[in-house]
């Protein structure tokens, strides 16, 4: 693989990405495209839970209640079919699969992004040519820094439309709560430090699969740290995510839940002619949320700026 920057395509009139940046877009070429892919197969899964799985629950709701809702019942109305939970469930993964992706992210920074070209001598060409180790660092930063950005920044604002519009269809219990955490800047922010611990990890270890599996080790226990430790919003830790569930009478009147559910005779007794839960939120979300995003943020400065150090010195050795 050649040193020397890739020489970009004409623009005919567009602005395309020159030197660097469109060397490293054309080196991880393949990583770009699966992160694209991420992107929109994780938006079109929360599309649909917006539109047409909200709308299917919805109505199980006003028919069956939460009991209909738990078990799903997604052919003709039998309870207890092969897709028990769906919906539930499904809201509740794109949440993973963004502590999936910081994962990943951490991975790909330390082996292919840094470690790879340090151990083949690539990088050491470049820099005895017209890229110097700051820039050619620099890039390989700010590139992938900005498309992760824009990518999971896109993702957090649909979860949290889907959560301010249809959080009332979740079952009660430690998941809402776990999804009510994901939809803040904390989560923009998990897969940036990412990318800085991946990047130090290459740098540092000069080694690929050392450094992917220091990365992966250093990453998985920021997604644990997180899940379970204040000030991020673990299960134990998380305040009062409260829901009130009520049952709607023919007349409109919202009553407590009798917990009918599945009795017609006790639907009709009280009247019933639906559901309905609201989440209250937690006064203290933004605090705890802010403050894990600074706790992150001023970790991937301080090994941003240890990788740059830890470069200086071995391009000068």
């Amino acid at each position: 693989m050649s040193a020397t920057a890739t020489k970009a395509p004409a623009s005919r009139g567009l602005p395309v990405p020159r030197g660097l940046v469109w060397t490293v877009l054309r080196l991880h070429r393949t990583a770009l495209w699966i992160w694209t892919g991420f992107v929109v197969l994780t938006a079109a899964l929360l599309l649909w839970l917006y539109g047409p799985g909200a709308a299917h629950t919805q109505h199980l709701l006003d028919t069956f209640g939460y009991a209909g809702v738990q078990e799903d019942a997604w052919t003709s109305g039998i309870i207890g079919s092969p897709f028990s939970g769906a919906y539930n469930d499904l809201f509740q993964d794109p949440g993973s699969l963004l502590d999936i992706a910081s994962f990943a992210v951490a991975v790909f920074a330390a082996g292919s992004l840094t470690a790879r070209e340090l151990e083949n001598g690539t990088a050491r060409l470049a820099w005895t040519q017209s890229v110097t180790p700051a820039r050619w660092l620099a890039a390989r930063l700010a590139v992938p820094a900005l498309l992760v950005t824009a990518g999971t920044g896109l993702l957090v604002v649909l979860y949290r439309m889907l959560w301010d519009a249809h959080a009332n269809l979740l079952l009660a219990g430690i998941g809402p709560r776990a999804v009510y955490f994901s939809v803040g800047p904390a989560t923009v922010a998990a897969p940036l430090l990412g990318l800085a611990v991946g990047a130090f990890a290459g740098l540092a270890l000069r080694r690929t699969l050392p450094a992917l599996a220091v990365a992966g080790l250093v990453q998985g226990a920021v997604i644990t740290f997180r899940a379970n430790s204040w000030p991020f919003q673990g299960s134990h830790q998380q305040p009062g995510l409260s829901a009130h569930s009520r049952a709607i009478t023919a007349a409109g009147t919202r009553i407590p839940d009798p917990g009918c559910y599945l009795s017609r005779p006790c639907l009709a007794r009280h009247q019933i002619v639906g559901f309905t839960r609201e989440y209250l939120p937690s006064p203290d979300y933004w605090p705890r949320q802010l403050l894990e995003t600074g706790v992150m943020l001023a970790a991937t400065a301080i090994l941003v700026a240890a990788a740059f150090g830890v470069l200086r010195r071995r391009a000068t050795s």
